[in-house]
Formats: structure tokens, sequence, C-alpha cells
């Protein structure tokens, strides 16, 4: 059969077996049913009515309360009219405005957390020029800066001694507002939730206590699971915050589909938000398809998805993308399962997100024997101040960033026999990273036949991989993880 893979800005063709398995998100498998347009605003304002496990905000706010609205950055969640973002917060507003708030006394921060800080296009591409406009002329939307110590509190650690030092705005305000999605994530099941404040308003050494080796490399990280140390420390630095608070976050989190469509919105506390919105996440997410496990999967990589331009070429980064697809799908790969992957693979690093990259890669030729080698510079990096200004001021990522993308990168190497990168134009940069290269499909397939899979392989082909939502394969047989918890 003939397929197209994402590869560049354009798609690279392969000729496969005629028995290889497609699976294409939200079509091999259709989702669960979305809102419908004309039912979103009123399913939105419903649950924001009736919360879970707490107060509606009408009754947590009155006149003279200090509000903040914290909202995902551009990386998840779509930018459609009808989005969860630009839905619920209007909504939110009137509510707040219903008892009295002031428009003065509300803040947008968007969580960026190490992520780069989202330009003013971007902002406006999230909101939607309503919101933006009525908002930004008076300077009420900010990016979080983890790095901006005159507006973090340093809360002490929890009690498995990890560093909570957060967003003072949000720790100052009356009442904290958390916009999430409940959508599949490689980074402990799901966004949203306390994943949200953990991770997106906080200081890098927060980050620091799970985005790396000593918790990814964990046997609980791989497949993802929603019972991971990750995510109980996301749950426990949440936690944290709210005693040292004094109040609960108010979350109004969106289980979305592949097209990051409202499926259900869950409001209340992160902790019942979790719970209800996990129900319907795994439906959608955790998919039981293979009824045999995979030799051999099949993908191509885009130049610009997810953290952006130059993901799919930069490669430190393009490891972490064929990471998270083991992540995700390690229950349906067998024992010596080889991924087969396009990457135009340049040398393009985009310097301009990730200034620091290619000093790491460099290093990472001279002296690492493993990604995971280079994880004791994480704090001479992110103490670096070239790339802290650059953090700060020039839209790049936070170079701790690069080292979450690390401990993510290796776990590509260690659950593969190989990994082969087709259509490299600079291959010597995919070598470096220990991957094989080859200029076509079909190369890359005869080679995997013949030292690693044999001549009757299983083949799984993603032609999609990375511009749907993605889910997280399962066999047939297999239940959701927490599936019959939450389901009681």
């Amino acid at each position: 059969m003939k397929l197209s893979f994402e590869y560049g800005h354009g798609y690279k063709e392969a000729i496969l077996p005629d028995d290889t398995d497609v699976f294409i998100p939200g079509e091999t498998v259709p989702d669960p049913e979305c809102l419908p347009d004309d039912r979103i605003v009123s399913a939105t304002l419903e649950s924001l009515r009736n919360p879970l496990g707490m107060p509606p905000l009408t009754e947590l706010a009155h006149e003279g309360s200090k509000v903040t609205i914290i909202f995902p950055d551009r990386v998840k969640g779509g930018e459609q009219d009808t989005s969860h973002r630009k839905t619920s917060i209007k909504l939110i507003l009137k509510e707040l405005y219903s008892v009295g708030v002031k428009k003065e006394d509300i803040l947008l921060i968007c969580s960026n957390g190490l992520h780069r800080k989202n330009t003013e296009k971007e902002i406006l591409g999230i909101l939607g020029p309503e919101l933006y406009y009525e908002f930004s002329a008076t300077n009420q939307i900010i990016n979080h800066d983890s790095e901006d110590y005159d507006n973090l509190v340093d809360l002490g650690t929890t009690k498995q001694g990890d560093p909570v030092i957060m967003n003072k705005y949000v720790y100052d305000s009356d009442v904290a507002i958390l916009i999430g999605h409940t959508q599949g994530n490689p980074y402990g099941g799901y966004s949203g939730g306390y994943k949200h404040c953990a991770t997106g308003i906080t200081h890098w050494r927060s980050i620091a206590s799970h985005h790396v080796p000593k918790v990814m490399h964990r046997d609980d990280f791989v497949p993802v699971n929603n019972d991971s140390m990750m995510r109980h420390k996301f749950d426990e630095i949440g936690m944290h915050m709210e005693e040292k608070m004094g109040k609960k976050f108010f979350c109004c989190d969106a289980v979305l589909d592949t097209k990051s469509r409202q499926i259900e919105i869950n409001s209340g506390t992160a902790e019942e938000v979790q719970k209800k919105s996990w129900v319907m996440g795994n439906k959608r997410t955790y998919v039981p398809f293979a009824e045999k496990k995979y030799d051999i999967i099949v993908f191509g990589m885009p130049q610009f998805f997810h953290y952006g331009d130059g993901m799919g070429t930069n490669p430190i980064m393009l490891m972490q993308a064929l990471s998270a697809q083991v992540i995700r799908h390690k229950r349906i790969m067998s024992d010596n399962c080889v991924f087969i992957c396009a990457s135009t693979c340049n040398g393009y690093f985009n310097e301009n997100l990730w200034p620091y990259l290619p000093d790491l890669y460099e290093r990472f030729q001279k002296e690492g024997d493993t990604l995971v080698d280079l994880n004791r510079y994480g704090e001479y990096y992110a103490n670096n101040d070239e790339y802290i200004k650059q953090y700060r001021f020039a839209n790049a990522f936070h170079p701790f960033h690069g080292f979450s993308m690390m401990s993510c990168g290796h776990l590509a190497e260690k659950h593969t026999s190989a990994i082969y990168l087709v259509g490299a134009e600079k291959p010597g940069y995919a070598r470096g990273m220990g991957l094989k290269t080859r200029a076509t499909f079909e190369e890359a397939l005869e080679d995997a036949k013949k030292k690693f899979v044999g001549k009757n392989p299983n083949i799984l082909a993603l032609p999609k991989a990375f511009t749907t939502a993605a889910v997280h394969l399962m066999m047939k047989d297999e239940l959701p993880p927490l599936a019959s918890k939450y389901s009681k």
C-alpha cells in the first residue's frame, strides 16, 4: 500500500506491505461525540455554576476580590471560535462581574512555565480579539515568568522534598482560576488539573523535581498512565500550593477530542475535576486497538509542530518526539520493536527558540554516552544569564526545558531495537543521536527485516502522528489505567 507521512513542510510517500495496519486518531477509532456548537456555552455555564467539591465563583468572589485567570499557552487547546479557553473565560468574567468583581481586579496569566513566552499575536489567537483587546490595553494579560523573582513566592518543599516556587500574582489573588484541557499527554497522562499549576506557573527548580531521569526513567513512566510518580508529584505540588495559599484552585477543564473540540466540561477542585474528567478522557485517549504486538512502527515528522518551528529538525527535540511515541504506544510494541520515521533533519536548530541546544548537541558528541549523561549540566545551563535573558525577553524556551527534553529523549533508545530516520538532509545529525539513516522508507524496512525483526514483521503505520491530537494505543483486551477506580 502507498501512504504519505509528515515530512518537513510536506509529505513523504512510502510503499508498505498490504497487511500493514494503519491508525489515524479520531478516524480509525472514532472519538466520543463532542458537544455541538450550540451546546458549548450552556454546558460550560452549567459546569461553572455546579462545580465539583467547592462553591461556585459567585460565592467565592465578591466586590473587591482580586482574581487571576490562568490559561494554557499555544501548545494545546485549539484556537477555533468555540475553543474552551475563549468560551470559558468569557463566561467566567460574566459570573465575576455579576457579583461586583471589577475588571481592573482581574489578571489573565498565560501559564507558559518554561515554554517560551507567547507573543502578542499568539495570545490574540488563543483568546480571540474580544478578550485580547479588552484586557491587553490595560496590561492585564501577562506571560508567567519563572525568572521574575519579584513576582515569585517560595513556598518551601513538599513532603517528598520537592521545591515549590510559584507565581506571586496567583498566590496573592483571592480567587485563582485554572482553565485546563484533559488531553492525552505523555508526561503524566493528562494535561489540566494539578499538572497545569505544577508546570505552568512555577520555577525551573520545581519542574526539575519531576522532569528529570530519576522520575522519567522509572518503570511507572512508560507506558504513559495516570498513576506514575510524575503524576503524584504534580498532585502533591498543586496541593502544597493550595495549603500555603489558603485556598483551592477553581478549575474549569474540558475533555478534548482529536480536533480540540469539547467532549465534556468539568469545574471545581482539581482533585474532583481530575477524577471526573479522566473517566471520559480515558474513553477518548486510551484506545484498545491492537490485536497483536507490532515489530515496526512507521511515521513521519513535520518541521513545525508542538513546541514550534524546528521541532522536527532539531536533533535533540526530534529525539523527544520519537520518545513520545514510545511513551504513548509501548503497550503495543514488541520487545524488539523498530521505529522508522521520516524527518528532514537538516541541522535547523532554530536558535531563536532553543539558543542553548546547539551547544548541548556538541557537548553530547564530545562527552556523552547517552543523553542522560548531560543531565548533570542542568543547573549550569539554567543559570546562564544570556539564556535566561532570551527566555525572559526574546520568546526563547527556558534553558532547563532542554534538559526535560533530553531526559525524555533517551527513552526512544531505551525501548526500541533501532530507530531509522528516513530522508535526513544532513544525516550526520541523526547519526550523532544514535539513529540509523536511510534515504527511503523501503530501504529502512528491508534493513530492519534483515537485522532486527525477520521477514514477516507486524507493521503499524501512523500517517498523522504529529498533526492530530494523539492517543495512547493499547491492546484490544486492555483496560485504561485507573478506569475501574474512577468508574465506580
